[in-house]
């Protein structure tokens, strides 16, 4: 049974639709006021609003534009309801991100109408969505069987090479191809590694209340966090003066487990190390700002078109002939992914052969803060 949510001051109005829409098989609540009806949206997760536009306190503007802010109802069909006739007031709502608008009084076949038309967008969004989780299951899938065929290559080319040399290879020459299939390896671990975790993540992305457990988890100190594994990259690519801390920031805790932010920022600055030249910085910063600690990463290598930056999102490889770096687009979508669950953003600016930034947030407060 679908769940509607009807927020109006005017009491005739909550009763008379909840009657009505009672009548039809769907499960109504209602608030007579904005706050109380963020509360109950918040709580009970609705599959459609009706909000009035105009109320004392908090306006239906302010309730939607609050809706819009939180991940657990960010998407969910906004309707209001109002007594303004005007296409200036109904175009402020529309641009404001509401789905459609009754205009009081309404008939029942105009509110009935109003709901299933977003049952039916509702539909073919979801219809899309699938369509692309689709797509990226195949695409993994055609890409499974060549990620790994290449690391095992050469670490069988490795071996043979050693085998067929027994007698005659010497010592530095085995510590060498020693080293290159432990490094092999190590690939091959990280690329099971992110499959396994992007197939995790499909599983929490749908369920709210997954979701909203992996916020009880938090990291102290992020920033201190990120210079460890920015450090130990840097040396890892023989560039610890390349690498440019731009802030201080302490006292600060982020709502993400350190296991999960270490995955993001170790994803992140590894590519920042290599798609960019040595002698070039690699610069790292973060700053707390309305509630979010918003982390940037910046290095001036060989960036990406916006094509490459939109195909992270269906995971296309590119220019794969090139720079031979199998998971690269893997690991960029699980850490966008990672930082989305975690009701964050995730942002990328970059140019070809200019370099690229990476900005992402995740919801923080200063250590000791009092809660509000």
């Amino acid at each position: 049974m679908k769940k509607i949510l009807v927020i109006d001051d005017a009491e005739f109005i909550l009763e008379s639709t909840s009657t009505l829409l009672g009548f039809e098989g769907y499960e109504i609540m209602t608030a007579p006021d904005g706050l109380s009806g963020i509360e109950l949206a918040l709580q009970s997760q609705p599959d459609l609003i009706l909000c009035d536009i105009s109320m004392p306190g908090l306006d239906g503007y302010g309730v939607l534009e609050r809706v819009r802010t939180h991940t657990s109802t960010r998407t969910l069909p906004f309707i209001f309801l109002t007594a303004y006739t005007d296409k200036a007031n109904m175009r402020a709502g529309m641009e404001k991100g509401a789905d459609d608008y009754l205009v009081k009084p309404f008939t029942r076949e105009e509110l009935l109408s109003a709901i299933e038309a977003q049952w039916k967008k509702s539909s073919i969004v979801e219809q899309h969505l699938q369509q692309k989780v689709e797509e990226v299951s195949k695409n993994i899938s055609s890409a499974l069987p060549h990620e790994f065929r290449t690391v095992l290559n050469q670490i069988s080319g490795s071996a043979k090479f050693m085998l067929a040399n027994a007698e005659s290879i010497d010592g530095d020459d085995i510590s060498e191809i020693s080293n290159d299939i432990i490094q092999s390896a190590q690939r091959l671990l990280k690329i099971t590694e992110n499959y396994l975790i992007y197939a995790r993540i499909e599983a929490i992305t749908g369920n709210p209340a997954k979701r909203d457990f992996l916020r009880t988890f938090h990291t102290d100190e992020p920033y201190a966090v990120m210079i460890d594994i920015a450090s130990n990259i840097a040396g890892k690519y023989d560039r610890s003066l390349d690498l440019s801390l731009e802030s201080d920031l302490t006292d600060i805790c982020i709502e993400m487990s350190t296991e999960s932010f270490y995955k993001v920022v170790d994803e992140l600055i590894d590519n920042a190390f290599k798609f960019s030249n040595e002698g070039t910085k690699v610069s790292i910063n973060a700053e707390l700002v309305d509630g979010f600690v918003k982390f940037t990463i910046i290095d001036k290598g060989r960036g990406m078109s916006t094509e490459q930056i939109n195909s992270i999102g269906a995971y296309i490889q590119f220019e794969r002939q090139i720079y031979e770096q199998q998971g690269v687009g893997l690991g960029l979508m699980i850490s966008k992914k990672i930082v989305e669950i975690h009701s964050g953003t995730f942002f990328i600016e970059s140019s070809n052969n200019e370099g690229t930034k990476v900005e992402f947030t995740i919801p923080g407060v200063s250590i000791g803060a009092p809660n509000s």
